[in-house]
């Protein structure tokens, strides 16, 4: 089954970030190594491993509790904080077949977004973990907009818009909010599609606005979902999804 979309949305942590490249162990050594705390890295790593255990995964907290590896992990250092998000970045990957899907999404005419649980302030274009992944892996080009819970920000312009500041995928509102945007421009639910990997952020809530659902599988999954399809893979959008004939 094809389905006809004019939106596509797309969750940041554990879909088009793979971390599987990561080792959170190593980068935090670096950062103490680097700050010349060398005897602080074995508690640095504990404390990460307890916010995993809160958070569920460290997709998790890198995407929505960023805040927590300042504070707890690293004392409220900034400098620490800085070194540690330059060199995660050396780490992550891309999700195999990204581009390629975006490409073929973009010369479809379809509209691609990034709808992430980003909790830091917005700043400038490359100053969050979202926006500086899609600049150093030469994806920014394929995205126009990122919605969050900090806000909207235009991906060509920087310019932001507070309307989503509080709102949340998990309950909900920011799809509500996205929803009535989206119909402004001419666009209705069953036209936007969001892929995403958590079942209760990015499938389930946006599926009971109407919105057409793909729960990606390809790094982790998180079990049954309410989504209209189920992919492993991101080229499978090509076989899924095309755009709508004007």
């Amino acid at each position: 089954m094809v389905t006809d979309v004019k939106w596509c949305g797309f969750d940041f942590g554990q879909c088009l970030m793979d971390p599987s490249g990561l080792r959170n162990y190593l980068v935090i050594g670096d950062v103490c190594k680097e700050l010349g705390v060398s005897e602080l890295i074995d508690e640095r790593i504990n404390r990460y491993r307890v916010l995993k255990e809160k958070y569920g995964s460290y997709g998790a907290i890198k995407e929505g509790h960023r805040d927590k590896i300042l504070s707890y992990v690293f004392d409220n250092n900034m400098e620490a904080m800085e070194i540690f998000s330059s060199k995660e970045q050396e780490h992550l990957k891309v999700a195999e077949g990204t581009e390629e899907v975006l490409v073929y999404l973009r010369n479809q005419g379809i509209q691609t977004t990034v709808v992430a649980e980003l909790k830091r302030t917005l700043g400038p274009i490359g100053s969050d973990i979202v926006t500086r992944f899609l600049k150093n892996k030469d994806l920014l080009q394929y995205f126009d907009e990122m919605y969050t819970p900090q806000g909207k920000i235009d991906l060509r312009d920087g310019s932001a818009d507070m309307r989503y500041k509080g709102k949340s995928k998990e309950k909900g509102n920011l799809y509500d909010e996205l929803a009535q945007e989206l119909l402004k421009r001419g666009i209705q639910t069953s036209e936007a599609v969001m892929i995403g990997d958590k079942p209760w952020s990015d499938i389930n809530p946006a599926k009971e606005r109407a919105f057409k659902t793909i729960q990606y599988i390809g790094y982790i999954n998180y079990g049954p979902s309410e989504a209209d399809f189920v992919i492993s893979h991101f080229r499978e959008l090509k076989e899924i999804i095309k755009g709508v004939k004007k």
